[in-house]
């Protein structure tokens, strides 16, 4: 058996956000559509270092792509990545493995173009202020990608550490706060991408019509995010079955969530830009599925 190993390396050579931003797109209709096998993931807690094991397998028919995620958090890592993850490809003729593809890159950019995709929708046209509250690789990502549909006027960052934050600030040419209520302030858009269990925005501090990218907090006893904003909020998520079953920010705020963001992305469902909203992302096997097709497609053409 001949299985081709993809590096995170090649990923990176080839996958960019403007391919990867319409990809997801269509990854999310065919989700929202029920045009293919999905099953929620299924989790492996590992309770001795807080840590766990996702497998996340999808298939699309119309794309030929069969593929799983495995995929690890532990957020006590100190010194190695607290994400890690591979993908492996199957022929969706035969069902033979063809390729190991790392998956770091592909989860990092795949979240991102994800919240890109939403806040495209669901923001106030014209927004000025971006705050992200997080200072590591999806907070990066997520300022990548954004800013690659966006142009933002400023660029706020909060961190529990301020030395993290002072760094990814003169990165991106952004500002580091000592609190996150002053990083958010006035912000149109705002993306919390921290390991925190417990909330770290408030109702009080966003302003009504602002949007939020949630991220964080993928178990059911986390939260990232203050109950009362959630419950302000017009909810968008990428999959019901799951936020109802891993989010904590939806569970313990014993909300109705409004529509998938596929839905709205189908015209099913309304975009409420002139409302505050609130996409709580906690990621597609189908994202990752199709963002290797294509990672696969491209390295195929050069």
């Amino acid at each position: 058996m001949d299985i081709k190993f993809i590096p995170a390396e090649d990923v990176k050579k080839v996958l960019q956000y403007n391919d990867l931003i319409p990809q997801m797109e269509s990854a999310l209709k065919k989700f929202s559509s029920k045009s293919i096998e999905h099953p929620v993931r299924s989790i492996v807690q590992v309770k001795k270092v807080n840590g766990f094991l996702g497998v996340m397998p999808a298939y699309s028919p119309e794309d030929e792509a069969l593929a799983v995620k495995l995929v690890t958090f532990f957020p006590q890592n100190t010194g190695v990545p607290t994400h890690n993850a591979i993908i492996p490809v199957f022929n969706a003729q035969t069902g033979i493995p063809e390729i190991l593809m790392d998956g770091e890159v592909i989860t990092t950019m795949r979240t991102a173009a994800v919240s890109a995709i939403a806040t495209k929708h669901l923001c106030a046209p014209n927004p000025q202020v971006l705050a992200v509250l997080g200072s590591g690789v999806q907070a990066r990502s997520h300022i990548q990608a954004l800013s690659s549909i966006m142009s933002f006027q400023k660029i706020n960052i909060w961190s529990r550490t301020k030395k993290n934050a002072m760094s990814l600030a003169g990165e991106v040419g952004g500002t580091a706060y000592d609190t996150a209520e002053e990083a958010v302030k006035d912000a149109d858009v705002i993306v919390t991408v921290t390991s925190s269990a417990t909330p770290v925005l408030k109702k009080e501090w966003v302003k009504p019509g602002g949007h939020i990218n949630a991220v964080g907090a993928c178990r059911p006893d986390w939260q990232e995010i203050d109950p009362d904003l959630v419950r302000a909020s017009v909810l968008y998520v990428d999959s019901r079955d799951a936020a109802l079953k891993e989010s904590g920010d939806v569970i313990l705020s014993k909300v109705k969530i409004f529509s998938e963001l596929g839905e709205m992305l189908l015209g099913l469902k309304e975009a409420k830009v002139r409302e505050t909203t609130l996409f709580k992302s906690l990621g597609l096997a189908i994202e990752d599925v199709m963002s290797a097709k294509l990672v696969q497609d491209l390295l195929t053409k050069k």
